[in-house]
This record gives structure tokens, sequence and C-alpha cells, in this order.
């Protein structure tokens, strides 16, 4: 199984993601390995690096 490292702003802010998923509302939900859930309010995600393991993420808060 492949796990993600979620980035913001150039920093790892969350480690072993397996699951992500955006809403209507622009925020974005993911849950690592052990179940552990996390919300990044106003943000999307603008790229998946399966080879680097990582999940970008940009705010989309002005």
């Amino acid at each position: 199984m492949c796990e993600f490292n979620v980035i913001l702003n150039g920093k790892t802010i969350f480690k072993d993601v397996t699951y992500a998923k955006t809403d209507e509302k622009g925020n974005v939900t993911v849950k690592n390995v052990l179940g552990e859930t996390k919300q990044f309010p106003n943000c999307k995600i603008t790229e998946v690096d399966v080879n680097s393991a990582r999940l970008i993420l940009m705010s989309t808060k002005v």
C-alpha cells in the first residue's frame, strides 16, 4: 500500500496518509494508517506523486 506525506507551504504536515477527500466547502480531509483524521480548511489537492509518496495541498484562501 502507498502512504503519502501531506505537504502544505513546503512543509510536511501529516504522514502515512492512505485516504484523502475534498468536499464542496473547499476542505481536504485525510486519514492515516492509524485511523487518525485531519481536516485542512480552505485547501485543495494540487499534486499527487506516487513515486515520491507526496500529496501536495495549496491554500485557496487569499
